[in-house]
């Protein structure tokens, strides 16, 4: 008997991009009767695994629309407010010098 599985998915909608679905296979957790601690840490650590790679996925396909959206903002003649590289190289860190 082959192993059973289960899916962790996540889907994302915006009305105006484009939407898109991701879905990554898990093994199905152990019966509870046989929950020693070997099986739990395997069943966790590949759930670690997919749920890593599925923000992986999310960050790629939310980083494509974020660029989609600035460049048609541009092509809109609108300015973006934000210096993105500015923002990124600074990211997690406080700036010093600015105001709110």
């Amino acid at each position: 008997m082959a192993p059973q599985t289960t899916t962790l998915t996540t889907s994302y909608t915006s009305p105006t991009n484009a939407p898109f679905a991701i879905a990554e296979s898990i093994p199905a957790p152990p019966p509870t009767a046989s929950l020693d601690a070997a099986s739990k840490s395997k069943y966790l650590a590949a759930l670690r695994a997919s749920v890593a790679s599925a923000q992986d996925k999310i960050n790629q396909e939310l980083t494509a629309r974020m660029k989609e959206d600035k460049k048609r903002e541009e092509a809109a003649g609108l300015k973006h407010p934000v210096d993105d590289e500015k923002e990124e190289e600074n990211y997690g860190e406080e700036v010093q010098g600015e105001e709110d």
